[in-house]
């Protein structure tokens, strides 16, 4: 399965997941895909079928992707505006880095945003309390040479053709509010911040919210497909047994580049649950059920 790359980078992308998550879509889906945490929107942009609802809490997010459903910005416009934003980061270095991190937090362009997302510091996405980006410069000055502007353009270009080709629906708000709106026939995939893991996205994620999900999902009537961490070699996700255990949890082991330092980095067994089994819906928890991707 070739997968697409969106232009936005982030920590944690499920990239290289997506062709396992492929294999959990029901057969014959024909309903909504819905995402209450689209993040980058790999997934979505990949999987869905025809009819999607993209939602996220970072109101950044979903500025650039519906700009692009608007066409403000479109392959031409992002070129142009890396090469002159290329030229001055090369002029002059972090320097015009911050500047255009000062200018992002004030006036919020999705141009900036991307601009930010591609020469920051190991393609984090962060903001302070203040709802500001605060990731530091990756030190490349060259960072926007043709070749890397070619490929961010031509994934902004793919990434155009899929959404103007689909029926997608950007929203910002609450994970809450995105999982009330699916139906019966419905997808609802869920890739929420790891509890207990790492913070860099626009908000934490806490044993509340971990609560709040559970109960959501528990509740629906659609068909659900949920991310989340199971174990790395130093310890359990605790929440996988206290929530998630009356349902399918599919595993396979993942390697994340999570963190500013290498030896920081490690693999992780991903969890992927899952409500439902042959593309057969069942409306109650199934018994514990452990299976390899």
């Amino acid at each position: 399965m070739k997968v697409i790359i969106p232009p936005i980078k982030s920590q944690g992308i499920k990239t290289k997941l997506i062709p396992d998550i492929a294999k959990y879509m029901p057969e014959n889906f024909s309903g909504t895909w819905i995402e209450p945490f689209m993040g980058t929107g790999v997934v979505g942009f990949n999987l869905a079928i025809k009819d999607a609802i993209m939602c996220d809490a970072n109101p950044h997010l979903i500025h650039f992707y519906q700009a692009i459903k608007d066409k403000k910005i479109t392959p031409n416009i992002v070129r142009e505006y890396l090469i002159q934003e290329g030229q001055n980061l090369l002029k002059n270095g972090e320097e015009h880095y911050y500047s255009v991190r000062t200018r992002f937090n004030e006036y919020a362009d999705p141009l900036d945003f991307l601009f930010l997302n591609r020469a920051g510091f190991n393609g984090m996405i962060r903001f302070n309390k203040k709802g500001e980006f605060n990731i530091p410069f990756c030190r490349k000055p060259n960072r926007f040479a043709q070749a890397y502007i070619t490929k961010i353009v031509n994934q902004v270009s793919v990434i155009a053709q899929i959404i103007h080709s689909k029926n997608i629906e950007f929203i910002c708000q609450d994970f809450k509010k995105t999982i009330q709106m699916a139906n019966q026939d419905d997808l609802i995939y869920c890739d929420p911040p790891y509890i207990d893991r790492h913070a860099d996205y626009f908000n934490s994620w806490t044993e509340q919210d971990e609560s709040q999900l559970y109960e959501l999902l528990s509740q629906t009537h659609s068909k659900f497909i949920l991310s989340t961490w199971h174990h790395n070699q130093y310890r359990q996700n605790e929440y996988i047994e206290k929530f998630w255990q009356n349902f399918i949890i599919n595993t396979k082991e993942h390697f994340y580049h999570i963190g500013a330092k290498e030896n920081n980095r490690n693999p992780m067994t991903e969890a992927l649950i899952v409500n439902f089994e042959n593309g057969i819906d069942n409306s109650f928890p199934y018994e514990k059920q452990i299976a390899l991707f």
